[in-house]
């Protein structure tokens, strides 16, 4: 085991066991060559120091990453964890990924679902080992999941996802469902002008320029309709992923309609988005009144002008380059802490319109959003990696960035990334419970595409430009590895050494694919190599039978104390965390006399496993000394299986097949203490 593994585990663990459950933070091509047994990394010790009692999720589900700066590597695996907890199983329907650990008035009900995040959530889980997850998520948005609620690119990140995977019957099988869409945003689209217009709020950015201002400065959190970028930019990279798919399934007249598309709305944005008296690009008014006038721009920069380079849209040419140094520029969009998503000059900048009682609520008048701040890395990895006119941005400027970025999810000691942050002192604003843990940001791809500068493709080559800058700049990194990364059915690593000391294999930059080095050079830059794709390992497919979609409909759950049926509801709502910040699940009376908890199915099941997860924060909420599982059967509870369970972490029970109608989990407690059943799911063999 090596000294940074050693060093991991002698610190401390991210994520906590039994005594504390909190997160905190950590003190050219040549011959294939094996791979030094001693540059593999422990996968199992790594996952059990950052995750305790949950490593099993993990441990061969998720790439690793290590590097020379120890904040950076423990937001990359508690941005894992976020992963984790908001994958929601809906039982048959399959799993899905939400926007908030917990429900929300405006998500799309009973499902938990919000279109808008999907672009970060399928661009995140496109590196999981386990297809599942994202491939049940995308098969859910496309069989009728997807309200348009919201602005989203997710054709574009559904072709993200091929790029990694490179699974083509994936790829192309919503093709059709992507096409009608896309078509149904006309109702958006002013076809005078050639470009798509939307209310901020819808955009999910509310109270920006456009919605303020067009409310006279009184308001701003509904209003101000204006063709903006962002949606000009999805729409554009969506448009662009339809055509690269329809070729794909040999429709050609289907691609070069969409590549048209594409194309005449490249050429609008260019034409009517560009603000020459700004350098920057900008909204437009859809929105005329007696404080706003049709087509007339914003008054205002904001960091939304900034989306048309995380899709490419903007040519490789100095004029638009210069836009870049509003962001770098204190005066401007740059904040002490991140990125203000509206310019410091703007009237209202920070001025607070909406509040929830005593919280202060959802902003976008100079906020830091880490939403809006992984668009940008993810536009300005593009302008460093693919474009020659950088402007002001240097590899330098990218890493200090990224680690603004990565101090957010800190608050002191404890990692908890929440919704949006005072850009002068980094501290959270909203401020509100649903905050917690929230996921409406990537991270996880920002590393892997930014700082490993894994450049995935279509074509059966593996490009890596790592976006660091050369040794003796404050920014750059000494050394990093990246392994167990899936791309086009092979596992990937990647490692940098500046001077060879750290690996002990020579100073520079290596690719190894399936265990073998197959590329090296010794100085940071591109390296490419040839990578034939092979076919994905199958995705197996376990249906949690109870799982209550609706409550008050079957299954339905009884328990021995605490029968509040929302508490009884979250110990079968297919979510599974165990953050302290978010309690989740049924919680029992504190008591020395066994705890059970019973899921009626309302008709017979095959069963062949439960799964029991228990929160337990070492003081008050303790998981069971032991559980029994009783099936009920000749009217009587006979037993199925035994166990002793793990605490903040998931415990498998299992016995042979078996038909059942109703379960229950006896439990015994822990010194008086009180039970929390984060999780019960009832297991129904994969297909």
């Amino acid at each position: 085991m090596r000294a940074t593994v050693r060093s991991l585990l002698a610190s401390a663990a991210l994520f906590a066991t039994a005594a504390s459950p909190s997160v905190s933070a950590p003190a050219g091509s040549h011959t294939p060559q094996p791979a030094a047994a001693g540059d593999r990394l422990d996968h199992a010790a790594i996952a059990r120091a950052r995750f305790g009692n949950d490593a099993p999720w993990y441990e061969h589900r998720i790439p690793y990453f290590e590097s020379a700066d120890a904040k950076i590597d423990a937001v990359y695996y508690y941005r894992w964890s976020i992963f984790r907890a908001h994958q929601r199983d809906l039982g048959k329907l399959g799993y899905i990924t939400t926007e908030f650990a917990d429900d929300v008035d405006w998500q799309r009900h009973p499902y938990a679902s919000l279109n808008d995040a999907s672009g970060f959530h399928i661009a995140e889980g496109r590196w999981l080992n386990d297809r599942r997850f994202t491939g049940d998520y995308i098969n859910f948005m496309y069989e009728g999941g997807n309200d348009r609620h919201f602005t989203d690119h997710m054709a574009d990140s559904v072709w993200g996802r091929y790029l990694v995977d490179g699974d083509r019957a994936a790829v192309t099988r919503h093709l059709p469902v992507m096409r009608h869409i896309y078509g149904l945003w006309d109702d958006h689209y002013d076809f005078t002008k050639g470009l798509y217009f939307i209310e901020p709020l819808l955009d999910a950015t509310e109270y920006t320029v456009s919605s303020i201002d067009a409310s006279g400065g009184k308001d701003g959190f509904t209003g101000g309709d204006s063709f903006r970028p962002s949606i000009n930019s999805y729409m554009f990279a969506n448009a662009r992923a339809i055509s690269h798919i329809a070729r794909l399934a040999g429709d050609e007249a289907l691609a070069d309609t969409f590549a048209k598309r594409a194309e005449g709305l490249r050429k609008r944005v260019l034409a009517d988005l560009w603000n020459p008296k700004l350098d920057h690009f900008t909204d437009r008014y859809k929105a005329d009144n007696e404080y706003v006038k049709y087509w007339e721009p914003v008054r205002a920069r904001e960091l939304v002008g900034y989306l048309p380079w995380m899709f490419d849209l903007v040519p490789d040419d100095p004029r638009y380059a210069s836009a870049w140094a509003h962001l770098l520029d204190p005066a401007s969009l740059a904040g002490q802490a991140g990125m203000r998503t509206v310019e410091k000059s703007y009237q209202y900048y920070m001025r607070q319109y909406r509040y929830l009682g005593t919280a202060r609520e959802c902003q976008w008048n100079g906020p830091v959003w880490p939403y809006q701040t992984t668009q940008v890395l993810t536009a300005m990895a593009n302008l460093l990696d693919h474009y020659g006119n950088t402007g002001p941005v240097t590899r330098s400027a990218y890493m200090r960035l990224l680690r603004q970025y990565t101090a957010l999810h800190y608050q002191g000691s404890r990692l908890d990334l929440e919704e949006d942050y005072d850009p002068a002192t980094g501290k959270p604003i909203v401020g509100l419970d649903r905050s917690h843990h929230y996921f409406h940001s990537g991270y996880i791809d920002l590393i892997l595409t930014g700082l490993v500068g894994i450049r995935p493709r279509a074509d059966d080559v593996l490009e890596i430009d790592p976006l660091l800058p050369a040794a003796g700049d404050p920014q750059a990194l000494a050394w990093f590895r990246a392994e167990d990364v899936p791309y086009h059915g092979h596992r990937i690593a990647v490692t940098w050494d500046a001077d060879g000391s750290h690996y002990g294999r020579g100073k520079g930059l290596s690719i190894e694919v399936d265990g073998k080095e197959v590329a090296r050079r010794a100085t940071l830059g591109r390296l490419t190599t040839p990578v034939t794709r092979a076919p994905n390992r199958p995705i197996a497919r376990e249906i949690d039978e109870a799982m209550q979609l609706v409550r008050g409909q079957f299954p339905k759950a009884d328990a021995s104390s605490n029968r509040d049926p929302e508490s009884l509801h979250d110990a079968i709502d297919g979510r599974v965390w165990f953050y302290p910040e978010l309690p989740n699940g049924w919680t029992s009376a504190a008591s020395d006399d066994p705890q059970w908890y019973e899921v009626n199915f309302g008709k017979p099941v095959s069963l062949d496993a439960t799964e029991l997860a228990f929160f337990d924060d070492g003081k008050a909420i303790s998981a069971p000394s032991s559980v029994a599982v009783e099936t009920w059967m000749d009217k009587r509870w006979q037993p199925l299986a035994r166990g002793i369970p793990v605490a903040n972490g998931v415990t498998r029970l299992s016995w042979p097949k078996q038909s059942v109608s109703r379960l229950r989990v006896r439990m015994q407690p822990v010194q008086g203490r009180a039970i929390r059943l984060v999780e019960l799911k009832a297991m129904r063999p994969g297909q």
